[in-house]
């Protein structure tokens, strides 16, 4: 193999791993915000008999649980690559998000069975209670949605905070029940604004769950797209064609791509290969491995019956 016949580069993002730290450290911050909270909401919502209450204690547990995951993850992808890791442990992020989606969706089961069976069989809910608790769980979401909303966007940050608005929306829900059931002595809103939670929760986790199963399977990140990026590395000067382009996440925050590239002579590669690697690093593509191949050896693509008539013609031979 000689020099001309492998490009292969790594494009950190900006900002050094230096930066890479905050993530960690905002979300155990937001741990030990939401965890805290969640279990004084859960003790109220017991003594106060709201399952609304109950609801959003369990959305804000399942959260405390992404956040534990994702701290950890956080501390694992910094480290470096190995003999046994050579792209490092970034894609722990992504595992940690697949077992956060199982525990939401182990509570959206729960909630919705006890909902079910509060609106059967309605109980009596202290409605003061469940105003106050929830208008402290409010201000302690935006707190913990501030503090996630001003650091790193990774996969693992950015579901925490889509779990977070849905807290918001969840200490709403609580509050509105409270208010209703205070001034009305309604109680089925409790149980159907707690289903209304259940439904929050599931909607998060599945776009999560999609974005993980993307990762894991190694498809193309949602944001970019195989054929816009294989016409802008054939627009590149000096390349002819590009062909085996493959395009697959590493982690939350790293994306790499793998291609041959068919060009005219290996004199336009130097050229050629600083212009790929600009214009795939305005894509934030992180890892890039290039192969160029002279147009004149290129492979030649044929289909699988070209090869079979091709091989019956070899058999019967002249005439």
């Amino acid at each position: 193999m000689s020099a001309h016949d492998h490009s292969h580069s790594h494009h950190h993002q900006a900002g050094g791993h230096g930066h890479h730290h905050a993530p960690g450290r905002r979300l155990a911050a937001a741990l030990i915000l939401t965890l805290g909270f969640a279990g004084i909401e859960a003790v109220t919502g017991f003594l106060s008999g709201s399952l609304a209450l109950l609801g959003d204690a369990g959305h804000m547990l399942s959260d405390s649980a992404s956040l534990a995951l994702a701290a950890a993850a956080a501390w694992l992808s910094q480290r470096p690559p190995s003999r046994r890791h050579t792209y490092g442990l970034g894609r722990v992020e992504t595992l940690a998000a697949l077992g956060n989606v199982v525990l939401m969706i182990l509570v959206v089961v729960g909630i919705s069975v006890a909902a079910i069976r509060r609106i059967l069989e309605p109980v009596a809910v202290d409605g003061a209670t469940v105003t106050l608790v929830a208008i402290i769980g409010l201000l302690i979401n935006v707190g913990v949605a501030w503090l996630l909303m001003h650091g790193e966007q990774t996969m693992n940050t950015r579901a925490a905070l889509l779990h977070v608005f849905g807290d918001l929306l969840g200490s709403v829900a609580a509050l509105i029940a409270g208010a209703v059931i205070y001034f009305t002595g309604w109680t089925p809103i409790d149980p159907l604004l707690s289903l209304l939670i259940c439904a929050l929760i599931l909607a998060s986790s599945l776009r999560l769950l999609r974005e993980v199963l993307q990762a894991l399977l190694e498809g193309v990140p949602a944001h970019l797209s195989t054929e816009r990026i294989g016409r802008t590395l054939a627009a590149v000067p000096g390349v002819k064609s590009v062909h085996d382009l493959h395009i697959w996440t590493l982690s939350s925050n790293r994306v790499a791509l793998s291609a041959h590239i068919v060009i005219e002579s290996f004199a336009q590669w130097p050229t050629a290969l600083a212009e790929a690697r600009h214009v795939l690093a305005h894509e934030d593509i992180a890892h890039v491995t290039l192969q160029p191949e002279l147009a004149a050896q290129a492979v030649q693509w044929v289909s699988r019956g070209d090869r079979e008539v091709e091989s019956e013609n070899k058999k019967q031979g002249p005439g």
